[in-house]
C-alpha cells in the first residue's frame, strides 16, 4: 500500500473502502495547495475534478442576483469538494474559493469516471459517499435560500 493509499484509507470519506478501491484512487490524485482568495472553480465551468481537503477552509459560493457572490457553505478539513464531476453535463453549480491556506489532493474526474464504469462495485461505492455530499450540500444550499429570501417579518 503506497503513502497515498494509506493516508486517503485514514480520513473518514474514504474509510472502509476496499484497498484495490483506495489504489484506484491513488493512481488518479495529486497534492494541490491554494492560498486565500485563489479560486479552485468557477460556476458553469468544466467539473474535471474532486478534492479531499486536507487542510484550510474553502467557502462554496453562489451568484445572488443584485447581491453578487454568497458563501452558502464554509468546507473543512476532512471534507470532499466537488461533486459536479458525476453528472452530465459535467459543469460545477457553485464557485469554489480558499478562504486559508489549503492543501488538498486533487482527484482527475475523467479518469474517476472510466474507472467507476469499469469496476461496478468501486463506482457503487463512489455513488454512495458523494451522494451523502450532494445531500448535504443541497441542504445547505437551501438554508442559505431561506435566509436570504425568507420573510422579514
Amino acid at each position: 500500500m503506497s503513502a497515498i493509499e494509506a493516508m486517503l484509507g485514514s480520513q473518514s470519506f474514504f474509510y472502509g473502502m476496499e484497498p484495490e478501491h483506495l489504489a484506484t484512487l491513488a493512481h488518479v490524485a495529486s497534492p494541490v495547495d491554494y492560498e486565500p482568495g485563489d479560486v479552485i472553480f468557477r460556476e458553469g465551468g468544466d467539473a474535471d475534478a474532486c478534492y479531499l481537503i486536507l487542510e484550510g477552509d474553502v467557502g462554496l459560493e453562489m451568484m445572488v442576483p443584485g447581491r453578487g457572490p454568497h458563501v452558502i457553505q464554509t468546507l473543512h478539513a476532512g471534507e470532499i469538494l466537488g461533486w459536479s464531476w458525476l453528472f452530465r453535463p459535467y459543469r460545477w453549480v457553485y464557485d469554489a474559493q480558499a478562504l486559508t491556506p489549503t492543501k488538498a489532493i486533487r482527484f482527475d474526474a475523467p479518469a474517476l469516471r472510466r474507472a467507476k464504469l469499469e469496476d461496478c462495485a468501486f463506482g457503487y461505492e463512489l455513488m454512495q459517499r458523494f451522494t451523502e455530499v450532494l445531500a448535504s450540500r443541497m441542504q445547505a444550499a437551501r438554508l442559505q435560500l431561506l435566509d436570504l429570501y425568507g420573510s422579514h417579518r
